[in-house]
C-alpha cells in the first residue's frame, strides 16, 4: 500500500475521533476554553516536531505568509466548529457538514489554479452534498407514550 494512503487513513481516524472529543469537551466547558486546550495540544505537537526533525528556516517570506494564513484559517475553522458543537449541533451532523471543506478547496482549485473536474468527480461532489443534506434532516422528537402514563 502506498505511504500516502496509510497516512491519509490515519488522518481520517484521528479526525473522526476529534469530532467526538470536541463534542464531549464542548458539552462540559465553553467552546473558547475547549479551543484554547486544542491550541495547547497543537503547540505541543509543533514543539516536538521542531526538535525531532531538522527544519529549514530559510524560506521565502511569501511561503511563510501562505503557511501562516493556512494556519490562521485552520484555527478559525476549528474555533467555529467548536462553537457549532457548543451551540447545540449534534456531532453526527456538524462534523460531516464541516468535513465538506474539500469542496471549497475544489472550487478554489478550479477558479485559481485552472484545475478541471471530470464527470466522475462532479458526481462525487453531488453525492457528498446529498449525503450531508440527508444527515442534517432530523425528525421531531417523538413523545413517549406508555399505557400506564396518565394524561395531565
Amino acid at each position: 500500500m502506498q505511504n500516502w494512503i496509510v497516512l491519509s487513513s490515519v488522518a481520517l481516524v484521528l479526525w473522526g475521533l476529534t469530532g467526538v472529543t470536541q463534542k464531549l469537551s464542548t458539552n462540559n466547558i465553553s467552546f473558547q476554553r475547549s479551543f484554547v486546550w486544542f491550541g495547547v495540544a497543537f503547540f505541543a505537537i509543533s514543539v516536538v516536531l521542531a526538535f525531532a526533525r531538522p527544519l529549514q528556516w530559510d524560506v521565502a517570506p511569501g511561503v511563510v505568509m501562505l503557511a501562516t494564513l493556512g494556519g490562521l484559517l485552520n484555527g478559525l475553522g476549528a474555533l467555529t466548529s467548536f462553537a457549532a458543537l457548543e451551540a447545540g449541533g449534534k456531532a453526527s451532523v456538524v462534523i460531516p457538514l464541516i468535513s465538506l471543506y474539500p469542496l471549497v478547496t475544489v472550487a478554489g482549485a478550479c477558479l485559481f489554479l485552472g484545475e478541471g473536474l471530470t464527470i466522475r468527480q462532479i458526481a462525487g461532489i453531488l453525492c457528498a452534498l446529498v449525503a450531508v443534506a440527508l444527515l442534517s434532516q432530523e425528525s421531531p422528537p417523538q413523545a413517549l407514550s406508555s399505557p400506564h402514563k396518565k394524561d395531565l
